[in-house]
């Protein structure tokens, strides 16, 4: 797969998901998605039928589980579940089946790896360096992509000292290149297409140049208040509308 469109946590956000493949269009061969297609937002079946249409090779994650009825939703917290019962009776027969059915990681391409939390544990958050390092010392590939947590980023290993980086996208959105040293190991994530949580509002998706060993980090501004009318029209959360404006 020598260019590779990196999605995650889109969360029935279909004008952030359709603004990234915007962005990303003609530049990948081939796409995946590390979960969580569904939760918090306002477009479950739309934003399915999408990843479906275009191909998207995706694990589950912790809401595609509980949206898909696979697991109960007890250990979420009110607003999440809220939108999680929601999502689950709006979701049709067919997508309903086919968010039922996504396999969980870890999925294994080439000498890479793709996990919704960890490799270990498809529902871990990894958010520290002491858990990024237990990652990355039991990794079965250099390079292993996650999701969960909504940052935009990562940690390597080199030289036995475990580092985390996050990539500076100033305003104008220009993507940053990280070129991956054949010496590291990594744990990369493209960050959240429908709910940033790390103070960025825009949409944050990544591009593998598995020929180059490098990785592009994108962020793209998309319409929030649209997406926010759509969640108040349908009866969703209100904190959960409102937290889209600011990337929190």
């Amino acid at each position: 797969m020598p260019r590779c469109l990196l999605l995650s946590d889109i969360h029935a956000n279909l004008t952030a998901l359709e603004t990234a493949l915007a962005a990303a269009a003609g530049r990948w061969d081939r796409a995946v998605c590390l979960g969580d297609v569904v939760g918090y937002g306002p477009d479950p079946n739309e934003v399915i039928e999408r990843v479906v249409g275009l191909g998207i090779q995706t694990i589950r994650g912790n809401h595609d589980k509980a949206g898909a009825g696979i697991e109960d939703a007890e250990d979420f917290n009110p607003i999440a579940r809220a939108a999680l019962e929601w999502t689950h009776h709006q979701l049709e027969g067919e997508n309903l089946r086919w968010l039922h059915d996504l396999p969980a990681g870890p999925l294994i391409q080439d000498d890479m790896v793709f996990v919704h939390g960890a490799a270990g544990d498809e529902d871990e958050y990894v958010f520290t360096v002491d858990g990024a390092a237990r990652n990355l010392r039991e990794a079965k590939a250099p390079v292993t992509f996650f999701g969960h947590t909504h940052v935009q980023g990562g940690f390597l290993l080199r030289d036995g000292r475990v580092e985390a980086f996050r990539p500076a996208i100033g305003p104008d959105g220009h993507p940053v290149r990280m070129e991956l040293d054949p010496e590291a190991r990594y744990l990369i994530n493209p960050g959240s297409i429908g709910q940033p949580r790390d103070g960025d509002p825009r949409a944050a998706f990544a591009l593998i140049d598995t020929e180059g060993r490098a990785v592009e980090f994108w962020r793209v501004a998309y319409d929030v208040e649209a997406v926010q009318k759509r969640m108040d029209d349908r009866g969703l959360p209100e904190p959960l509308a409102l937290r889209l404006a600011f990337g929190r």
